[in-house]
C-alpha cells in the first residue's frame, strides 16, 4: 500500500495523490479534495472494503473558498469549471491509466464531500460513460438536478448527516430527481455534522456496495 503524489502543470502546478492498494485494485475512485480523500485510503483494508486506487486532485491554494466552489460547481463560472473538468479529462485521467491501468466504468467512480460532492455529481452526469458510480456525502445547492438528466444514470450514494439540514435537504433533492428518472440511487440519513466521521464510514459502504450485483 502506498500514498504519492505528483505535480500537474494545471494552475501554476496543482498536486494529485494517489492511493495504490497493494492488491490489484477491483475499483478506481476519482476526487476532487485529494488531499483529504486519497488519505482515507490506508484504512480501507483494514475495514473490510474491496482494494481501491483512489486519485485525488488537491484543491485550490487561493484561501478564497469561492475558487473551489466554482471550480466544482458549473453553475457559476462557467470556464473556470471547464478548465479543471478537462483537466481531469485530458491529463489525470490519462495519466492514472498509464501509471496504474485501466478499470471499466463500471468499476470507475467518482467521488466527493460538500463542495466535492457537487463535482462529483456534475462529473459522473455529464459523462456516464466514464464513471458508473457517484457517491456524493453532504452535496452543497450550487450545482442542482438539471431539467434534462442523461440516459443511463451512474449509480449514485448520497448521504448527509442529521446536524446539517442545508446538506441533508439538498440530498433529498438529488435523491428525489434521479429516483423520478429511474435512477439506481441510494440516501442515507445518519447522525453526524458537517465534516463529521461519518463521510469516511460511508466511504468505505458505498465501495462494497459499487461491486454489488
Amino acid at each position: 500500500m502506498a500514498l504519492a503524489s505528483t505535480t500537474f502543470d494545471y494552475d501554476h502546478g496543482r498536486q494529485v495523490s494517489a492511493y495504490v492498494p497493494a492488491a490489484p485494485p477491483e475499483l478506481v475512485v476519482f476526487c476532487g479534495d485529494g488531499q483529504l480523500i486519497a488519505s482515507w485510503g490506508e484504512g480501507l483494508a483494514a475495514a473490510g472494503a474491496p482494494p481501491t486506487l483512489i486519485v485525488g486532485a488537491h484543491r485550490s491554494s487561493d484561501p478564497d473558498e469561492m475558487v473551489r466552489l466554482h471550480e466544482y460547481s458549473p453553475g457559476f463560472e462557467p470556464e473556470r469549471f471547464a478548465a479543471h473538468e478537462g483537466w481531469f479529462l485530458e491529463a489525470i485521467m490519462p495519466w492514472a491509466r498509464a501509471e496504474f491501468g485501466a478499470l471499466p466504468a463500471l468499476r470507475t467512480v467518482f467521488a466527493g464531500v460538500s463542495a466535492g460532492a457537487e463535482l462529483a455529481l456534475a462529473m459522473g452526469l455529464r459523462h456516464p460513460e466514464l464513471f458508473g458510480t457517484i457517491f456524493a456525502a453532504s452535496p452543497g445547492a450550487g450545482y442542482r438536478p438539471p431539467a434534462e438528466l442523461p440516459a443511463p444514470l451512474p449509480r449514485t450514494w448520497l448521504t448527509a448527516g442529521t446536524e446539517e439540514p442545508f446538506f441533508l435537504g439538498n440530498a433529498t433533492r438529488w435523491h428525489a430527481a434521479l429516483s423520478a428518472a429511474s435512477a439506481d440511487v441510494v440516501l442515507r440519513e445518519l447522525p453526524g455534522e458537517h465534516g463529521g466521521p461519518f463521510w469516511q464510514a460511508e466511504f468505505v459502504r458505498m465501495l462494497g456496495w459499487a461491486l454489488a450485483d
